[in-house]
């Protein structure tokens, strides 16, 4: 997709009524500094409209950024970080649970999973908990650069054996630096957002 103007749309916070935006959606979750908003910002072309930061934990709204008036990228709260409360992570438990229920746009969900490392229990959760809403996570393998590049193999056999990744379940790469996976991402995306449409424009 050759991206032509992007903007934050729409934040939404714990008690907001979950938007239709009616237009496609796709979503990132992924655990607190496994580098979503790096992500994002390296597939919008843009390099601080997601904001990163350095304390964890600290994205508690949904944020929906538009995409050439065509579809949006929808960033979910980062989980898994220690210092937040139990009562705080299980309203943006609820937050995320709302979306995932109610998105009528929403075509997937793309799963963050650090490539250096086993997925840990709360990644484990994650990956179960969308797939027990009905969707099937894309899986992106965050920080590839951090890794020799013949080390990747072992290291997404790794998170595939760690997720339990269902017969058919996708596992890519990525780097913010590098921009390896990026290309990958949105011709998936593009597929997903593109499927059943007739619109020529992107």
């Amino acid at each position: 997709m050759v991206i032509k103007n992007v903007s934050l749309d729409i934040v939404c916070g714990v008690t907001s009524k979950i938007p239709e935006t009616g237009r496609p959606e796709v979503a990132f979750a992924g655990k607190s500094n496994v580098g979503k908003s790096s992500l994002i910002n390296g597939l919008m072309n843009r390099k601080a409209l997601a904001r990163t930061s350095a304390q964890p934990g600290k994205t508690q709204t949904i944020n929906f950024y538009n995409i050439n008036d065509f579809m949006y990228l929808v960033d979910l709260p980062g989980y898994g970080f220690a210092k937040v409360g139990i009562a705080e992570k299980q309203k943006w438990g609820k937050m995320i649970e709302r979306y995932l229920n109610t998105s009528k746009d929403l075509k997937a969900v793309f799963l963050l999973i650090d490539i250096r490392h086993d997925p840990s229990a709360n990644d484990k959760q994650m990956y179960e908990w969308i797939l027990s809403n009905g969707y099937e996570p894309i899986i992106i393998a965050t920080k590839s650069d951090k890794l020799k590049r013949s080390q990747l193999p072992k290291h997404v056999k790794m998170i595939k054996e760690g997720l339990g990744l269902r017969p058919g379940g996708v596992i890519i790469p990525f780097s913010a630096e590098t921009k390896q996976g990026r290309d990958e991402i949105w011709a998936l995306i593009d597929d997903l957002t593109t499927r059943g449409t007739t619109d020529g424009d992107n």
